[in-house]
């Protein structure tokens, strides 16, 4: 009885350390639950119910991106109650000036994150370390474009989306006058509503606060 315990207790412990070599040990979904019920900002939001005409392009519920695989099951967007009510008021914005926004990440399961860093061999320029996790496992960063809304086309932008290049940079020098204006349009607004543009991608955008903001992984289909 004894040895079997003790096996049981090696077989335990070994899970844990396979789970979490990088030393972090993500919320699940019982402590997201639990987490949610003692302070209601900490829910993930459902962002295409939350915001009217929100436009989703999940790229990676798809093959189009930079890994070639299917990494989510389903082409969700989720985010925390307080980045949700943001980009909310950033959408109003961006309406009067014409325009919609266009989701292509937002939270992401830690696991996903993992799965980048290994494919990128530990290179952290355009992927996050799975040492601290990112923003987006906290459900605080929000890939994205914008489309206009009269014809449902995205505006001209320095790169594709997930292009690893240094004209993804939000400060590269960039000919063209009128793509330009659309970067920094896209800057500029998502600024006044509380977020910051990441220094290597003029898609990602950063809710200011996501530090209080706990690292997470939960699958899509959990949430639902």
């Amino acid at each position: 009885m004894k040895l079997l315990l003790v096996v049981a207790v090696l077989q335990s412990a070994f899970f844990v350390h396979s789970q979490n070599k990088y030393g972090l040990h993500p919320t699940n979904i019982s402590g997201y639950r639990s987490s949610v019920q003692t302070n209601p900002e900490n829910e993930l939001v459902d962002l295409q119910e939350f915001i009217p005409g929100l436009v989703l392009d999940i790229r990676y519920a798809t093959k189009n991106n930079f890994t070639g695989e299917q990494i989510y099951r389903l082409p969700k967007a989720y985010a925390r109650k307080p980045v949700a009510l943001a980009l909310k008021k950033a959408q109003e914005e961006f309406k009067r000036l014409g325009y919609s926004i266009k989701i292509y990440d937002a939270y992401r399961p830690y696991s996903a994150t993992v799965k980048f860093y290994e494919l990128m061999k530990g290179d952290t320029t355009y992927v996050a370390s799975p040492y601290h996790g990112s923003r987006h496992n906290r459900g605080c960063a929000i890939d994205m474009t914008l489309v206009d809304l009269k014809t449902g086309q995205e505006l001209s932008m320095p790169t594709t989306y997930d292009a690893m290049q240094k004209e993804s940079w939000p400060t590269a020098t960039i000919g063209n006058p009128v793509i330009v204006k659309n970067r920094d349009t896209l800057i500029a607004v998502m600024a006044e509503n509380s977020f910051k543009v990441y220094p290597t991608e003029w898609w990602h955008f950063d809710f200011t606060g996501w530090q209080k903001y706990e690292v997470m992984d939960i699958d899509f289909e959990e949430l639902r």
